[in-house]
């Protein structure tokens, strides 16, 4: 198919004003978790003027729209499905930098670039919708809510939304990285984020006054000593190699200068990239935990909450994507990233499922300084838009037109 996908990148720029237009009246309505209306409005409104049929979650407020191909080497006994993914919610965050299109609901802010995700998405669907007579195949579009720690993903998958037209063959996503120059791509094979879990400890003591700490049991100092011997265990019971990390988070106790709480509150993530880590950590975390306590006559209970499984790219489908990637945007705008990041990602959920890929997209402002994701000063270069829009069309394209 040659041509296709620069030809793809032209139809594309010239939707940039109406993606603009798009992308900034989502990030005036950014929502949280799994119940989006006005969000899920917009893009209902929009899949509706390109004519797609659309099934609608009955449990969040997650879209599948349906573009079904009309090329004539469709082989109806092997028709093959491709599923792109944009992501929907935002974040309990408060803007900070103002503008005409800033968050007009007080404490909630797209700054993870979800609403960028879902303005790519919907170009995508309109550049395919107009290349349909070519497509030997059917391509999802799939808009999910609750990738902000709801596990939205997950929901829809057991719901059956995701693979109720049939099996798919392949998903894509991408997610912008404001950090990186505007228009780059980034991804690599195998294990790309990590799994993502937390914890919650609480250490209970015996509370007393302030200047007789023999009569009590003071769980502050126990509460230092777990964060201190949580940190000592991860470096040298697990191997470096096989990257993890413990963070805690939040610690909360005491009312006052002169009283000594009975118990202390802690919360933390932890961050792996293999099923061998994951477990061998939270082994660690108990020993480690009840360890310190009853050392110090205290008692300690601990809340281990499994997260996000490890996002993990099909080896070929990322070479394959890696690929349509060079041949649309030229070799210099591509790079294979050396090691995982360590965020979460529940589209983990899908790749579990479905052999596929999550890539990065490029989105530093030329204009000022540049703040990563979940920054309240999060901005993005909004030129990156179409380029979005265009890959993902591309993959979906070419994916469909060749033999598997």
């Amino acid at each position: 198919m040659p041509g296709v996908e620069h030809f793809l990148l032209g139809e594309a720029q010239a939707l940039q004003a109406d993606l603009v237009r798009v992308r900034r009246e989502l990030h005036r309505v950014p929502e949280l978790g799994l119940d989006l209306p006005e969000t899920r409005r917009v893009v209902l409104r929009e899949l509706a003027a390109l004519g797609l049929p659309t099934v609608c979650s009955e449990k969040t407020s997650g879209v599948l729209a349906v573009l079904r191909g009309e090329s004539p080497t469709v082989n109806p006994a092997a028709r093959k499905r491709i599923l792109l993914r944009a992501d929907m919610d935002a974040l309990p965050i408060l803007e900070a930098v103002p503008s005409e299109f800033a968050s007009g609901h007080r404490g909630k802010m797209h700054a993870c670039g979800h609403d960028a995700h879902m303005t790519m998405l919907l170009g995508a669907a309109r550049l395919l919708s107009a290349q349909r007579v070519k497509l030997a195949g059917d391509v999802l579009f799939l808009f999910q809510p609750g990738e902000e720690g709801c596990g939205g993903a997950k929901v829809l998958l057991e719901e059956g939304l995701i693979e109720r037209e049939g099996p798919v063959a392949a998903a894509f996503a991408l997610h912008v990285e404001p950090s990186a120059r505007a228009g780059c791509i980034a991804s690599r094979a195998d294990a790309l984020m990590a799994a993502a879990d937390s914890f919650a400890i609480t250490v209970k003591g015996k509370g007393g006054h302030g200047s007789q700490p023999h009569l009590a049991v003071d769980p502050i100092p126990v509460a230092c000593e777990i964060v201190l011997a949580l940190q000592a265990m991860l470096t040298r019971r697990l191997d470096a190699t096989d990257s993890s990390v413990l963070t805690v988070t939040q610690i909360h106790a005491g009312t006052t200068t002169n009283v000594i709480p009975a118990e202390v509150q802690l919360q933390g993530t932890l961050r792996t990239l293999s099923a061998e880590s994951r477990a061998r950590l939270f082994e660690g975390v108990k020993r480690v935990v009840h360890g310190v306590a009853n050392a110090h006559a205290a008692h300690a209970e601990l809340d281990l909450q499994p997260g996000y499984p490890v996002t993990r790219n099909d080896p070929a489908f990322t070479q394959f994507a890696f690929a349509v990637s060079r041949e649309l945007f030229g070799a210099a705008f591509i790079s294979e990233l050396p090691a995982p990041k360590l965020y979460a990602e529940d589209f983990s959920y899908i790749l579990e499922k479905i052999p596929g890929a999550m890539f990065f997209l490029g989105a530093s402002p030329a204009d000022g300084e540049s703040h990563p994701v979940h920054s309240d000063k999060m901005r993005l270069d909004e030129t990156v838009l179409c380029r979005g829009a265009a890959l993902h069309a591309a993959l979906a394209l070419r994916f469909l037109a060749e033999v598997r």
